[in-house]
């Protein structure tokens, strides 16, 4: 499918809350390049990674030009639900944000409330990449922003569980992420397969498809991606831009021992 051929990543929240099958992956190099090679390959969204990956202000900019450029969708896992980590990215024209450790209820209702304007606190501004520096009026811009902004809880935290529905059923969340990893550490189990992880994984994922809110996961690839896609799971974060090309790398490395031997 060519770049023209695509859906507009401004339709991504909408395409989100309709749980079409959506593939994305993270981005770990502060550097616009992997970004225009996924964007090219026809995935649906890349998650630039502020929590865990050197990306400042002026790399994440960069990035979020570059999927611009690209035609998929940016999504920026911030470092924290803070509303000036939240509002700078935004404001920067991301497609809307993955958050962590949303655990309370309370957690829910202010990241809501800092993505969004006429709902919101959100801090405005129409001279930035997203309102088109200027191009766009006031309230044009508003409207937009709020319906265009996709907003992704991270649940990753055994006591968000308890509170599981009512954090899903906040207005303004769009939709949760099961944070596997951050659950296996904090449980203490031995791998994001054990009984205790599973549990956890059904209880969003009942709370969620209650809720009528879509879910994301990572997965290891189409196998895993194909049994969540059966318990409801419709957007899929696969590897990252460096994962992806250590695999890759990997594999050329075992292909050239075949000259060797």
């Amino acid at each position: 499918m060519t770049s023209d051929q695509r859906p507009a990543p401004a339709t991504f929240r909408q395409r989100f809350a309709a749980r079409q099958p959506l593939l994305g992956t993270f981005i770990k190099t502060p550097a616009v390049h992997p970004i225009e090679i996924i964007g090219d390959l026809g995935f649906d969204f890349v998650v630039i990674d502020q929590e865990h990956a050197p990306f400042d202000r002026n790399a994440t900019d960069l990035a979020l030009l570059a999927a611009r450029a690209a035609g998929t969708a940016a999504i920026v896992r911030v470092p924290s639900a803070s509303p000036t980590d939240i509002l700078s990215v935004l404001d920067g024209g991301a497609t809307g944000v993955l958050v962590p450790h949303v655990a309370t209820v309370a957690q829910a209702r202010a990241l809501a409330s800092a993505c969004r304007y006429r709902s919101g606190s959100r801090g405005f501004s129409a001279t930035s990449r997203a309102g088109g520096y200027g191009a766009r009026k006031m309230w044009e811009h508003v409207a937009a922003s709020d319906a265009e902004t996709t907003v992704i809880a991270m649940i990753e935290d055994p006591h968000a569980l308890p509170e599981i529905e009512a954090i899903v059923g906040v207005e303004g969340i769009d939709g949760v992420f099961i944070g596997r990893g951050d659950l296996t550490v904090a449980f203490g189990a031995p791998n994001r397969d054990a009984p205790v992880i599973q549990e956890a994984v059904d209880t969003i994922i009942r709370a969620a498809s209650a809720a009528g809110k879509p879910i994301c996961v990572m997965v290891d690839g189409i196998a895993e991606a194909k049994a969540f896609h059966e318990r409801g799971a419709t957007a899929f974060i696969v590897s990252s831009d460096q994962g992806l090309m250590r695999r890759a790398a990997a594999q050329t490395r075992a292909d050239f021992e075949t000259i060797r031997s």
